[in-house]
């Protein structure tokens, strides 16, 4: 399908779109400076701020005017000097070496140079290096290259307009793109109702504290010192919940590199503050690995006393008999654990192209019994149409933005309470008639819209409707209530096939291991969830055929 844009202008709408967006929202919240670029950018003319858009849309601060030559903007030298005023940007900007070489070309740096024929052929690299020690004194990019007849921009303002990106969208990670897929229908939307009340950011220190925390998350992931990041990173906890979630996961993962490195003592007290969870746990294991069993073991007591969650509760179960025995004391059994079917194959090698669970899928498959790949697709996909309403419901702080693929709070603590009634509501149907109606108009109505949990291109109509016949409503009701327990860690870890008996209207979930491969966790407590509550499920081990001499 071809997509096309008929307004040229469509980006400059965009923008515009935007800043009227955050004028009518968060007025009360921005700068001095923000709130003049709102006022005086609608006053230019409309070639300028099309310019000004181009750039700003596009990566980097240095622009060559040669490389913005727009129908819709007209000669861009003019447009740019329109802008000139405003102090956004800067013509004929002075450039050092490096900066030079970005925007120019090989042949272009030969002639600025009037290097000689081995010296052009040379890496651009190497003539850099060749050139720094006799021109290290920065430039007008007009002295730099004299002959030249093309123009270079220099765009003054990318963080004021990167900071009006995040007030709008509450990231740093979606970017102007999303209104191009949207316009393009690459991207559909669900339409949320907003209010004046639909924001992200409550106070000036909110957007301020995000950007504090997004410049030390890119210099860890740019291997910065992690303490000269834990330096600069908050210490004192702040006001809104969701920019801590932000805060307690950097620190998390800055602990996983002291742990990597067996860093114990500058490990564990990251992990013993953080309140990301999965940090207690791994606050037990350092301990265990430093030897300090009986401090671990003073910590597991108090986790045993009151787990965080499934996965923290599996953990502690394999922690604490290697604790008691270090420490002498008499083991405790755990549970015994409902065990699922096993399935033993061995098969052929199918030669190349294979993977295990399109092998196990076709030698399982019958006329009468077929069998699809689905992982975490299908009964992600039946819980976001059967709940699609509670999912996307209009409550403070859910969504502030037109381009959400889920609310924003979907991992909060407080997700299911917020929206408490909306999904027993919802869950209710499994006890009616109503819940295949509801999925099948909801998968009418909703096809192709954005969501955290429906897999548009992963579950076909025939997938649908044989899901809806084979598996009762009470199993999907036992599905939907253990995602709603934990949303982040119960989304996935589903089996890999599903294979279904229409004519009995029977299903079986089936997770395959191939050779060597062994469960993860998370796939764990799915299969004794379902073994627990007699959903039908197995483990597939597939070994091959020796082949035959």
């Amino acid at each position: 399908m071809n997509h096309v844009i008929d307004n040229q202008l469509y980006y400059l709408d965009n923008f515009q779109r935007v800043l009227d967006w955050i004028g009518e929202r968060y007025s009360d919240l921005l700068a001095d400076e923000e709130k003049t670029f709102l006022s005086v950018f609608a006053t230019l003319p409309q070639p300028s701020r099309a310019l000004f858009v181009r750039m700003v849309m596009r990566k980097g601060t240095l622009f060559r005017a040669s490389k913005l030559n727009y129908a819709e903007i007209g000669c861009p030298v003019e447009a740019a000097r329109r802008l000139q005023a405003t102090g956004w940007i800067e013509l004929d900007p002075v450039l050092s070496l490096d900066a030079l070489f970005d925007v120019l070309s090989k042949p272009e740096i030969g002639a600025a140079f009037h290097l000689s024929l081995p010296e052009q052929s040379a890496r651009k690299a190497d003539q850099l290096a060749a050139l720094r020690a006799g021109f290290g004194d920065p430039r007008r990019f007009s002295a730099w290259y004299r002959d030249c007849t093309d123009h270079v921009f220099h765009i003054l303002v990318k963080p004021l307009c990167d900071r009006l990106r995040l007030i709008f969208f509450g990231n740093f990670r979606q970017d102007w793109t999303e209104f191009v897929l949207s316009d393009l229908g690459v991207v559909r939307y669900e339409q949320v109702e907003f209010t004046a009340a639909s924001r992200g950011f409550r106070t000036r220190r909110d957007i301020d504290h995000y950007i504090e925390l997004h410049h030390c998350k890119e210099r860890f992931r740019a291997s910065a010192a992690p303490e000269s990041v834990l330096r600069d990173l908050p210490s004192a906890p702040f006001e809104n919940d969701w920019l801590n979630s932000r805060r307690e996961r950097l620190m998390y993962q800055i602990a996983q590199h002291y742990e990597k490195r067996k860093d114990w003592a500058s490990a564990y007290p990251l992990y013993e503050r953080c309140r990301f969870p999965g940090a207690r746990a791994r606050a037990i294991r350092v301990l265990e690995k430093n030897k300090q069993y009986a401090h671990a073991y003073r910590l597991l007591l108090e986790a045993q006393r009151a787990p965080e969650s499934e996965a923290e509760r599996q953990q502690l179960l394999r922690i604490s008999p290697r604790l008691t025995r270090q420490l002498g004391r008499p083991t405790t059994r755990a549970p015994r654990r409902p065990t699922a079917c096993r399935l033993d194959l061995r098969l052929p090698h199918p030669g190349d192209g294979w993977w295990v669970e399109g092998v196990v899928r076709d030698h399982l498959a019958r006329p009468e019994a077929p069998v699809f790949y689905v992982e975490n697709m299908l009964v992600n996909t039946l819980f976001g149409l059967l709940c699609w309403r509670a999912v996307f419901s209009a409550i403070p702080g859910a969504f502030f933005h037109p381009f959400h693929r889920g609310p924003a709070d979907l991992y909060s603590p407080d997700f299911v309470q917020r929206r408490a009634a909306e999904f027993d509501a919802c869950l209710a149907e499994l006890d009616t008639d109503a819940w295949r109606a509801t999925i099948r108009a909801t998968a009418a109505a909703k096809r192709g819209i954005a969501s955290p949990f429906v897999a548009w291109d992963g579950v076909s109509d025939e997938l649908l409707e044989l899901a809806l016949d084979c598996i009762p409503a009470a199993h999907l009701k036992k599905m939907c209530e253990r995602i709603l327990q934990d949303v982040q860690a119960n989304r996935t870890g589903f089996p890999d096939l599903i294979q279904f008996w229409p004519a009995e209207r029977r299903y079986n979930m089936i997770e395959v291991k191939g050779p060597g491969d062994r469960l993860q966790d998370n796939q764990l407590r799915w299969i004794d969830y379902c073994a627990q509550h007699q959903l039908p499920v197995s483990v597939c081990y597939l070994q091959w055929q020796e082949p035959a001499a």
